[in-house]
């Protein structure tokens, strides 16, 4: 919604549904990273001058997060050359020929990763429906990713960049 007005908004509850991992490839996270990624929330939208409460019937607004993930392959084709410069002259039969000019081969890599899209929808409690989205796209190399607090924190940072829709911060 476009047209909402964040400017009442200064407390903030976590929904009860919040924390799912979904996808082709969902990921299990447990208690304490569930944990740290509510606290890296948390962190973020205090920075901006909310008030995190935890009974959702006081909040101005509910936090919703999960995390889509998906399991993909990255194939890349590299041609190599031959293993010597081509030599180019005439033979004793006085024939021009191309010494060394091997055919080179073709090499491909394949990389298997997880792709992943962390999703936080902002739900007004009134209207039961999200008022605002922020999403970020990453390629998650193993789920010890979530044990870093800082990687964490910069990425609630960074999901929160744009919220409150124009308005600087809530104050």
């Amino acid at each position: 919604m476009n047209d909402y007005d964040f400017s009442g908004v200064k407390t903030i509850a976590f929904y009860d549904e919040s924390g799912q991992v979904s996808g082709d490839n969902p990921m299990q996270l447990s208690d304490i990273q569930i944990d740290r990624v509510d606290d890296a929330l948390t962190y973020a939208l205090k920075q901006k001058g909310f008030q995190i409460v935890a009974d959702a019937s006081q909040s101005d607004m509910l936090l919703s997060w999960h995390l889509v993930t998906q399991f993909k392959t990255d194939v890349q084709t590299y041609n190599s050359p031959g293993m010597y410069g081509p030599y180019y002259g005439y033979n004793r039969y006085s024939m021009y020929n191309c010494w060394s000019c091997m055919p080179g081969g073709t090499e491909v890599v394949t990389r298997n990763y997880t792709d992943g899209t962390f999703i936080v929808d902002m739900i007004d409690p009134g209207m039961k429906q999200s008022v605002w989205r922020g999403t970020i796209h990453s390629r998650i190399k193993d789920k010890d990713q979530l044990k870093n607090q800082e990687v964490v924190n910069a990425a609630a940072v960074r999901i929160f960049a744009a919220f409150p829709p124009g308005m600087a911060a809530a104050q």
